[in-house]
């Protein structure tokens, strides 16, 4: 009995999510309504507010749906690659290329028009993301490290946003290839030296 209720409650909440993203991508967080999401969903109001608490814990959920598969693609593509400079590559190329692959969601959280928390939210987990990406690349705890792994991690996360502004497969390609290539020259080499620039 509780593995099924368990499996209805799932469902639910994935039926509201994929409503409420459609909602949102259609007409964007301010506009939508609480009644558009349940007329998409055909799930009463009442489930949606006992899942998510109302439209704003909607749109954090489906922001935490994207970025924890972000995280997972990354983190995936990092652990396949050998070296300390070429696991940070690899994850940031897998970053950028979900930042292509679901770009009408990715552009959903570009705007600035997210619930009132969603700042709080997205500035912590850009901490986070700073705090990992120098466990990554097993910088010394200096002040230059800290500002090197900012400005890396700041790079990725704006060069996300470019990717998933491009019109076409094409100019994501070349602007991946090309962050890639800008990283690549930032990244210290095993003996803490940057490469030279080509």
């Amino acid at each position: 009995m509780k593995s099924r209720r368990w499996s209805r409650s799932s469902g639910t909440r994935d039926t509201l999510l994929r409503a409420a993203r459609e909602v949102f991508l259609a007409k964007g967080y301010a506009e939508a309504t609480v009644a558009d999401i349940v007329g998409t969903s055909g799930i009463s109001v009442g489930s949606l507010y006992h899942h998510f608490g109302g439209k704003p814990g909607l749109f954090l959920a489906l922001w935490e749906q994207f970025m924890r598969g972000q995280e997972e693609r990354t983190s995936k593509a990092a652990k396949a690659a050998e070296g300390t400079a070429e696991r940070f590559l690899a994850g940031a190329r897998a970053y950028l290329e979900g930042s292509w692959e679901h770009r009408e969601v990715a552009r959903l959280f570009l705007e600035n028009d997210g619930p009132a928390e969603f700042v709080t939210l997205r500035r912590q987990r850009g901490w986070d993301w700073i705090g990992g990406n120098k466990r990554l690349l097993g910088l010394a705890d200096t002040r230059e490290s800290h500002v090197l792994v900012v400005l890396l991690t700041t790079m990725m996360g704006e060069a996300g946003r470019e990717v998933a502004a491009c019109e076409t497969g094409e100019d994501a390609r070349v602007t991946i290839d090309e962050v890639i290539r800008l990283v690549r020259r930032l990244l210290p080499t095993a003996d803490g030296v940057s490469e030279p620039s080509p």
